[in-house]
């Protein structure tokens, strides 16, 4: 396939075209990591929340541990200190929970932020530029080929504007059915021209 023109106009087109839609993707993209990093920091109240929670749940299992060792009232004391330590982990549970959610919206808000300019864009560009670089490494075959010239130029009577092919010929289709040989070659060099292809004559 042929991606670009030979013809400085339309090889310069096609490049701006590119470098934007690039600019277009990457920027995008960039916006998305940016979206990630801000969305990141909502975990921050979560990793305090588990920090609190697992420094409340280890200060009241290792007074719980202490308070088994008190004669008689031990047990006791243990039990009641136990609830402390259930506090502490679902303390340290609901961080977890949120810390969980500020993740998962961390790589979805920014995914679901990007996708579609991204998609809009690849969906218009990339079909055009497919359909191009077809199109001009099958006219460069046939240009290459015996007849190829009769080829383009029934390309170009199909294709082209009808002012364009009026500045060939007065009746460009005649022509070609008769087989004029200049004027085959100027209507071949028309289609690609067209394509902004140079002509190998």
């Amino acid at each position: 396939m042929k991606w670009y023109a030979d013809r400085p106009g339309r090889f310069l087109r096609q490049i701006i075209a590119d470098l934007v839609v690039l600019a277009w993707v990457g920027g995008w993209i960039w916006l998305g990591f940016q979206v990630h990093d801000t969305v990141q920091q909502l975990r921050g109240p979560g990793d305090r929340l588990v920090s609190a929670g697992s420094g409340l749940r280890d200060v009241f299992t290792s007074a719980a541990a202490s308070a088994g060792k008190v004669p008689l009232v031990g047990g006791q004391l243990a039990n009641a200190l136990g609830a402390g330590v259930q506090a502490g982990a679902t303390l340290a549970n609901a961080g977890n929970g949120e810390i969980d959610t500020a993740e998962s919206l961390a790589l979805w808000v920014p995914v679901a932020l990007v996708l579609g300019p991204v998609l809009f864009a690849l969906a218009i560009w990339l079909p055009l530029r497919v359909r191009y670089a077809r199109a001009a490494a099958a006219a460069q075959r046939l240009a290459r080929l015996d007849g190829g010239e009769d080829l383009l130029a029934l390309r170009a009577l199909t294709r082209l504007p009808l002012r364009s092919l009026a500045r060939v010929s007065r009746d460009p289709a005649g022509d070609w059915r008769h087989g004029r040989h200049k004027v085959i070659r100027e209507l071949a060099a028309l289609e690609q021209n067209a394509l902004g292809l140079r002509s190998p004559h």
